[in-house]
């Protein structure tokens, strides 16, 4: 914990969530990745009842790349994580790490109140916070 208090998860995530669409193909995913030089996209929901996905990288690896499958042929959705763990943005980053460690994740989607995403937030960036903040012995 910091001197100031607990470290928020809207302190450390990044902002700028990329979404794509669950039909989209690889091909597409990975075009809006690299412009947008990220390692992962949000899959958008279909209503509101539905979930969010996650596109990451090794998700293209293993589910692609790796199954010798065409990139203009695959679907989004055919190799997206869903449902994502997602958390709220008020969450103490400590008990942030725990749910993505207990998971064996690398990264979660953040809500807002409203079920919004407002940012996606990775194991680095909480640990490289949480240790910079921690006084010095």
């Amino acid at each position: 914990m910091s001197a100031d208090g607990p470290i928020h998860v809207r302190e450390v995530m990044t902002p700028e969530v990329r979404t794509i669409g669950r039909t989209a193909t690889v091909r597409e995913a990975v075009a809006i990745m690299r412009e947008a030089r990220v390692s992962s996209l949000v899959v958008e929901r279909r209503d509101e009842a539905d979930e969010f996905g996650l596109l990451v990288v090794t998700d293209i690896a293993r589910e692609v790349i790796g199954m010798d499958r065409s990139s203009d042929r695959v679907n989004v959705y055919e190799v997206m994580t869903k449902p994502v763990l997602t958390l709220p943005a008020e969450m103490d980053i400590k008990y942030a790490v725990r749910l993505l460690t207990r998971f064996q994740l690398t990264r979660a989607l953040v809500l807002d109140n409203e079920r919004r995403p407002v940012g996606i937030v990775t194991l680095r960036d909480m640990v490289l916070r949480h240790i910079g903040d921690e006084p010095q012995e």
